[in-house]
């Protein structure tokens, strides 16, 4: 069983605030933003209170900040104060990861996955989602919609829909663990993903990014 743990906390000047998770037995982080069972999953969403945690520094992208690997790209959506968790634990080739957030957006929607890049100025430089099983026909032009791959058991999906309060958590149990080096970040999205074919995985403008080696 290897546990993972990390907190992010939104602060002032942002755009937007971004998610992490850990990837080792260390405590849990908490950053500031200044200014995205057998082959089934699991998710549920509810309202939860933070957890406590150690405080570091995010930034808008071009301005300066202590941490370089969290960008926030949507003040609205996730607003200055906003809270947000993200725990990985694997164990005998299953991965459960659970997001509890605090504070964003109230009463709406969000997407978020796991991705394959870190983060960067630009949303899209988190790439694409991570997928076990990954997509033969998808480029980096055009990533997988196809829903045999852009699915909730082939990839991390952790939808949320905040309360009045503007908290929520998820969690999803997938039966597979993470290849090392190559699921790299935690995106944030604008509505709740998609399922269609030639849709299938799309959640609209990525809000918030942080980089997490799981």
């Amino acid at each position: 069983m290897n546990p993972r743990h990390t907190t992010l906390l939104a602060g002032a000047s942002v755009a937007a605030l971004v998610i992490a998770g850990c990837g080792s037995d260390e405590p849990t982080d908490e950053v500031t933003v200044e200014a995205p069972l057998p082959t089934t999953s699991e998710t549920t969403t509810t309202a939860v209170p933070p957890p406590p945690g150690l405080t570091g520094a995010f930034r808008v992208p071009g301005e300066p900040g202590a941490d370089e690997d969290a960008f926030t790209y949507d003040e609205t959506a996730v607003p200055v104060g906003s809270v947000v968790t993200v725990e990985s634990e694997e164990s005998d080739g299953r991965t459960t990861v659970t997001l509890t957030a605090t504070g964003l957006a109230p009463s709406r929607d969000f997407g978020v996955h796991v991705h394959t890049q870190p983060c960067g100025r630009e949303t899209s430089d988190a790439g694409p989602h991570y997928q076990n099983d990954v997509d033969p026909a998808a480029t980096p032009e055009s990533p997988s919609t196809d829903p045999a791959y852009a699915n909730p058991q082939n990839e991390v999906w952790l939808d949320i829909t905040t309360d009045e309060a503007g908290n929520a958590q998820a969690s999803s149990t997938v039966e597979w663990e993470f290849r090392d080096d190559e699921a790299n970040s935690v995106v944030l999205h604008a509505q709740r993903t998609m399922t269609a074919p030639g849709e299938a995985g799309m959640a609209g403008d990525r809000l918030a990014c942080i980089d997490e080696d799981f």
